[in-house]
Parts: structure tokens; C-alpha cells; sequence
């Protein structure tokens, strides 16, 4: 049985994408490096992600490079209100709970006629955000 799971996201972009996680998202930064971030958010099951500095030679060399193409969907509690604020973070960039190097593009698919949202991270990865029921 699967206990946890933690995406790796290899990164030209740590900071921002440490910004955007931790203020759109609620992560906290569990372990530091100047290569390397974990981030958890607490709770049963516990979230984890990790953001690697592509470049380190910690990483064989084939893995050092940026992430190409990565889809997450995360659930938000909250409801329509979480995706509202999450959503106003492109339009209010800088200001408190959002970060212009993360800023948030809300995107019309059919994935987010049924209420949720898509936004971008620095690097490029597509984030599905969905309501928790």
C-alpha cells in the first residue's frame, strides 16, 4: 500500500517556485539547501514536494536539466473561495498571499467548467486545482 508521495521538481527557478508553493499553497519549507527545498503540509496523508536546483552535480548528469512537462492536481480546501484567492493572485501580483514569480493564470478547458481552476508555476507546470467536497 502507498504510504506518500513526493514529486520532485527539478528547477532554473528555486526561489520563485519556493515563493509560489508556499504562498498559494499553504507548503512549508521543511528542509533547505542552497540546492535544494523540501516542502510538507501537515495532516493525514502528509504533502510533500521537493524543488532541485537542475544544475547541482549531485544529479546524474542526464537529470540536470529543467522539468519538461509535469501535470498536478491538488484538492483545496475552501471551496470556491480557495480558488478565488488563488485565482486573484495574477491579478493582485506582490500582494499578500501571491507572488509576481508565481502568478497564477486562470485557464478556460473543460477540466474547469465543473468549478476548479489551471495555473501555471514558474516552471512551467500545470497545476489542476480542484474544490474538496
Amino acid at each position: 500500500m502507498l504510504t506518500s508521495l513526493c514529486p520532485v521538481i527539478c528547477t532554473s527557478r528555486l526561489e520563485e517556485s519556493r515563493a509560489f508553493y508556499t504562498r498559494l499553497f499553504g507548503f512549508e519549507v521543511t528542509h533547505e539547501t542552497e540546492w535544494c527545498v523540501g516542502l510538507g503540509r501537515s495532516g493525514p496523508p502528509p504533502r510533500e514536494l521537493v524543488l532541485l536546483d537542475h544544475t547541482h552535480p549531485a544529479l546524474p548528469e542526464t537529470l540536470r536539466r529543467p522539468v519538461r512537462t509535469v501535470r498536478l492536481t491538488l484538492e483545496a480546501e475552501g471551496g470556491r473561495r480557495e480558488l478565488e484567492r488563488i485565482a486573484a493572485c495574477r491579478e493582485e501580483a506582490g500582494a499578500q498571499g501571491c507572488d509576481s514569480a508565481g502568478a497564477a493564470e486562470t485557464v478556460e478547458t473543460p477540466e474547469t467548467r465543473g468549478g476548479g481552476l489551471v495555473v501555471t508555476d514558474p516552471n512551467g507546470t500545470t497545476i489542476h486545482v480542484i474544490p474538496s467536497n
